[in-house]
């Protein structure tokens, strides 16, 4: 039996800054409308508000153990019902979500955009009045008055009816989203997932009580100081408009905007007055990210002092990856202080003493952001991460022979690193040359060029590991065979002549295509595989046949404009609305799906390099997820994943660490036969960075 549920609730707790699960537990919560439909037959609601009990067949679908719930992101739902309503909603074992459904094939989650580009009837008048009636009784008035039946009951039919039609819309979408992925395997990954999201993070709440007020002070001290360098024209460093217009006004600067890269590309440049730079850095101290992320653990921490619903299953849609919420666990602060310095920190900060050690307090705070999650008593945090992934997926999907031997060799303790490996192949060198500065060097090729990336990718990772381009221009030309120098002088004048050269002097753009060609050329597998997967796609989409792209996947055109490139586990990554670039269009073929940048549902151009990097991620994935699972069965008590990290919560009395995490995360993957898997972490009682 199916049982379809939708809810409509009011609560003063504000949801989208406390997430689901602290929302659900919040006292002011409550259910209002029960919208259900008991498979086939019409939707109904039951209003709560109203003095009765619930429907029988309402009743006798959940008393049946052989129901399965179904919502539209259903974390939501599922918890709200166990804490307002008890038993059996709680288990997610006897749950299903057609959000997820539609994550699978590359769909939007958004319930709204999804009935849209399904094809539903829209009316979009009426969709506007839903919105107004859920602003209207879902939530008290900025007065703190509460709309109800009795004071608005024309609107509260409507309200009524709004909540029916939900029901009915989302089984109609069910029945369009086409459920390929839709497997035992994918739902039970779903399952566990659901249970680490019920589980949470045990938080230092004294930590955060901490930080957060020494935020506060630091934010006190930062506006007086901007309202001191400005005159009292900027009051706080988080005007924006203002703080634009008066460095424009007073210095003749003009800055199109306040963000991060952009200011701090600012602050380096020696023509800039000194005022303007002082109002820079005021602005920067002001807004660090990691602020923001306390007090998200402060509003969002719930019963137990945990944190709950920190990840979104498949949230990265196209390749199924997990998307933070909340805190966005995925998008931690690296931090540049040691373990043992984080410590002392940590305990400065409880003690409230951060402006007295620390010249730069949000140095502090953002440090030990990681600190927050601790092991409750009894517990420890173990903790393992995948070692290079994507790069071993990636030679392990393209067949690179030479490189899935160099990784089984430096697991075995026989062989240099893969760094240190790429560098050694790409300028012809012995690897046990490779200097501490070319393993850098090495890093950068490796994270850089493996997605058919140019000189382009040099800007991006060069940066983040300390590679001077101008430098490494010099040193390119003595090491590199001279055959690649040349052909890439050749190169430039058409890359300047087509805007290209991003800026770069002559001499550095000329070394960075030359290490790709380098590159290139010690990879040809990988090469061979970028157009090998551009092949498929095109040629199962002009033919309807499946086509292989390497040994071990396979691309389907399922239905009329659709693909789906299946993993090696068995996964499809789908591609809706598939065609040929039309004029103009530079790319190998488009489909739709929500752009990364803008967030909007429109037509994505593809390459080979971005559709091995699709299926590359996809697989990393799969391997991340397959030790979850594995972790879970073992009892360790995953709490948390960012990115190939694994973090579990494991009771003491188990005696299990981050060597049986690391073994779980590597072993027992059928599918993956071959393919050169390894990790380490640690054991400790507070989360940091190893």
């Amino acid at each position: 039996m199916i049982l379809w549920v939708d809810l409509e609730t009011y609560s003063k707790c504000d949801i989208k800054k406390c997430g689901g699960y602290r929302y659900a537990e919040d006292p002011s919560t409550e259910i209002t409308l029960f919208g259900y439909a008991v498979g086939n037959e019409p939707a109904k609601v039951w209003d709560l508000t109203l003095d009765v009990g619930m429907p029988e067949d309402l009743r006798e679908a959940v008393n049946n153990p052989e129901t399965v719930f179904i919502a539209h992101n259903s974390m939501f739902d599922r918890n709200v019902l166990k804490h307002k309503l008890g038993a059996p909603f709680g288990d997610p074992k006897r749950w299903k979500d057609t959000m997820i459904l539609a994550y699978s094939v590359g769909l939007p989650g958004a319930l709204g955009l999804l009935s849209e580009v399904l094809g539903l009837p829209q009316d979009k008048a009426k969709d506007k009045d839903g919105h107004r009636l859920v602003l209207k009784f879902c939530k008290p008035t900025a007065a703190e008055k509460r709309w109800t039946r009795e004071n608005a009951p024309e609107d509260w039919s409507r309200f009524v009816n709004y909540c029916r039609l939900d029901v009915e819309a989302m089984r109609e979408m069910t029945k369009r989203i086409y459920a390929w992925n839709s497997t035992p395997q994918m739902w039970a990954d779903w399952h566990c997932d659901q249970s680490i999201n019920d589980r949470g993070i045990k938080i230092d709440m004294e930590l955060v009580a901490g930080a957060l007020k020494c935020a506060d002070y630091v934010k006190a001290k930062g506006d007086k100081e901007m309202q001191e360098a400005t005159g009292g024209f900027v009051e706080t460093a988080m005007q924006r408009d203002e703080l634009l217009k008066h460095i424009l006004f007073m210095y003749g600067v003009s800055l199109p905007d306040l963000q991060k890269a952009t200011l701090e590309k600012r602050l380096n440049d020696e023509n800039l007055p000194e005022p303007v730079r002082e109002l820079i850095a005021l602005r920067l101290s002001s807004a660090v990210a990691s602020v923001a992320k306390y007090r998200a653990l402060g509003r969002a921490a719930g019963a137990g002092g945990r944190i709950r619903g920190t990840t979104q299953f498949m949230g990265a849609s196209r390749t199924g990856r997990f998307a933070g919420r909340i805190f966005q666990p995925q998008n931690l602060p690296r931090g540049t202080m040691k373990p043992a310095q984080v410590e002392e920190a940590i305990e400065a900060i409880k003690a409230d003493l951060v402006p007295v050690f620390y010249d730069d307090p949000n140095r502090a705070l953002s440090n030990c952001i990681r600190g927050c999650v601790v092991a409750s008593e009894g517990h420890k945090l173990v903790v393992a991460d995948l070692s290079n992934i994507e790069g071993r997926v990636l030679a392990w999907l393209a067949g690179e022979k030479w490189k899935i031997e160099a990784f089984k060799a430096f697991d075995r303790g026989e062989g240099p690193d893969l760094y240190k490996a790429t560098y050694a192949r790409t300028f012809g060198i012995k690897a046990d040359e490779v200097t501490k500065h070319q393993r850098q060097i090495g890093k950068v090729l490796e994270l850089g060029l493996g997605y058919q990336g140019g000189v382009g990718a040099f800007l991006t990772f060069a940066p983040a590991y300390g590679v001077n381009l101008d430098e490494l221009a010099a040193h390119v030309y003595e090491a590199i065979d001279h055959a690649f120098w040349v052909k890439s002088s050749d190169a430039y004048d058409w890359a300047l002549s087509k805007k290209l050269t991003h800026g770069l002097r002559k001499n550095t753009w000329i070394a960075c295509d030359a290490i790709k060609n380098a590159w290139r050329a010690a990879h040809p597998a990988t090469v061979a595989f970028w157009r090998a997967a551009s092949d498929a796609m095109v040629g199962a989409l002009t033919t309807g046949n499946p086509c292989r792209a390497g040994d071990r996947i396979t691309v389907y055109r399922p239905a009329k404009g659709w693909l789906a490139a299946r993993l090696p586990s068995g996964r499809g990554v789908c591609y809706p609305s598939c065609r040929m670039p039309q004029e103009g269009e530079r790319c190998d073929l488009t489909f739709t799906g929500v752009d990364q940048y803008t967030r909007k549902w429109q037509r994505i151009r593809t390459y080979s390099g971005k559709i091995v990097e699709n299926w590359t991620q996809a697989t990393a994935r799969d391997i991340l997820m397959a030790g979850l699972r594995h972790a879970e069965d073992a009892g360790m008590r995953p709490v948390m994943h960012i990115h190939d990290e694994i973090v579990c919560e494991v009771p003491d009395y188990l005696g299990l660490d981050d060597k049986d995490l690391a073994r779980l995360m590597t072993t027992d993957i059928p599918w993956a036969e071959g393919l050169p898997l390894a990790a380490a972490g640690f054991t400790a009682t507070r989360y940091r960075k190893d």
